[in-house]
């Protein structure tokens, strides 16, 4: 069975309590999400670290009623340097 959008919004938030999520149903189908998300608690993270603390909230999920995730993590002062 597919993972609502807006269950892995709440089991990110839950995991990282400051986190700002965005999700996005890239095909239409439950199965295929991009998720990006901004939180302080990714300062000084590599990249690896900031997506293994995304995939420890969504746990047993991912793989099974998660089949595919797209993630773009940053703390939010990267956000601002980033460029557009």
């Amino acid at each position: 069975m597919p993972m609502a959008a807006d269950d892995i919004e709440r089991l990110i938030r839950d995991a990282i309590a400051d986190a700002e999520v965005t999700i996005t149903d890239l095909a239409g189908d439950g199965d295929h999400y991009a998720a990006r998300v901004v939180s302080k608690a990714f300062a000084g993270l590599s990249r690896v670290r900031q997506h293994q603390l995304v995939y420890a909230a969504l746990g047993t999920r991912m793989g099974n009623e998660l089949h595919a995730l797209q993630l773009t993590t940053a703390a939010p002062q990267e956000m601002i340097s980033e460029p557009s």
